[in-house]
């Protein structure tokens, strides 16, 4: 299970970044860079993880016009990144375009290309808070995740990234093939701004692919024991 679990690293502290990557060292594969850090240290988080033999998920979320979102796809490929996410709202033609500008650029440059993951719609969002944004449209939050992944699909990327409340109804649209990423994942109860969440558990047992967890491990006393739990609700499906 530890091989599906995504620790965020969404601190402005390099050396805490570094003392908890070491510190998690045999329990964590994979970790998550988001703008906080990505902008705070830039490639040199990248470096460190890579030096480290960690999987790297660059989380910027790209949306712009397709040819800025290809060729900052082509440069992810460079840093050697595992996981990319675009919004998979920026469209078709976007999407199509980073499928063929990863593809194209790792098989010139001779290097691996990373997964692309279509963020579907924010976990922090809830029903109420969709229809704040969007006014009377005619699809529900949940609605809007499918489309958006049927979309990512159909545009080639290899997964999506939605909370795992949707993780069944997408498995079923979209079938077994496409990755399904959940953050939005909280070991108990929570108040803070995620509005669509599960357990590990929960979420793996819904069919998640690779669950993303954040404060639970990075701000807990203990990180490691933190994700030692996690891992083990994870396997238990609690």
């Amino acid at each position: 299970m530890k091989e599906r679990l995504i620790v965020s690293l969404d601190l402005n502290d390099l050396g805490k970044i570094k003392e908890l990557v070491k510190g998690l060292n045999g329990l964590v594969e994979i970790y998550k860079v988001g703008s906080i850090p990505f902008i705070y240290f830039g490639k040199e988080i990248i470096e460190f993880l890579k030096q480290n033999q960690k999987k790297v998920m660059l989380d910027l979320k790209f949306h712009d016009i397709p040819n800025t979102v290809a060729r900052a796809c082509e440069g992810a490929v460079e840093l050697g990144i595992d996981f990319l996410t675009l919004h998979a709202s920026g469209g078709f033609s976007m999407l199509e375009e980073a499928v063929k500008t990863t593809l194209l650029s790792a098989q010139t440059k001779k290097l691996n290309r990373p997964k692309l993951l279509g963020v579907t719609v924010l976990t922090s969002i809830d029903e109420a808070y969709f229809k704040d944004l969007f006014g009377e449209i005619k699809r529900s939050v949940t609605e809007q995740v499918i489309f958006l992944a049927q979309l990512a699909r159909s545009a080639g990327l290899d997964g999506v990234v939605a909370s795992p409340r949707e993780v069944e109804i997408i498995r079923k649209e979209c079938g077994k093939d496409l990755l399904i990423v959940t953050p939005g994942i909280r070991p108990k109860p929570s108040q803070d701004d995620q509005a669509r969440t599960m357990t590990p558990g929960q979420a793996i047992r819904a069919g998640a692919d690779y669950i993303v967890v954040g404060r639970p491990i990075i701000k807990a006393e203990d990180p490691v024991t933190a994700a030692k739990e996690i891992i083990e609700e994870m396997g238990n499906g609690d």
